[in-house]
């Protein structure tokens, strides 16, 4: 019976060095914001409360009709906007998307919020 725990170790053992820290999942593809700036808050608490941020944000522009508050999409859009796509969600690699998709989370904000900075609207990008 040893033998057969023993065996079982070595062998998930083996599978969790195999597989590395790439895994078979591939992590997501994150890209610096633009130089010179500064995130309303450290990485680590914005992986995990940015949705509560922007949502308390929501409701206070639309139910209070404050603006111009410490975080809006905007300003995360202009930050993050992929330097090829000119958008945080037009393609795979893009800042929102890629988070997004590897942990299988829909993204709802760009079917009202542009995707890309006024910039590169104005400058006609159409992607």
């Amino acid at each position: 019976m040893r033998a057969r725990v023993a065996v079982l170790l070595l062998l998930l053992a083996g599978a969790a060095v195999a597989g590395g820290e790439s895994g078979r999942t591939p992590l997501p593809v994150i890209q610096s914001a633009r130089p010179g700036t500064q995130c309303v808050a450290d990485p680590a608490t914005m992986r995990r409360t940015h949705m509560e941020l922007l949502k308390h944000q929501r409701d206070d522009t639309v139910h209070g009709g404050i603006r111009g508050a410490k975080v809006s999409l905007k300003a995360c859009v202009e930050c993050h906007a992929s330097g090829q796509t000119h958008s945080v969600a037009a393609a795979q690699t893009d800042f929102c998307v890629s988070c997004h998709s590897y942990a299988a989370v829909q993204i709802d904000c760009f079917e009202c919020h542009a995707s890309r900075p006024a910039a590169a609207v104005a400058l006609g990008d159409t992607r």
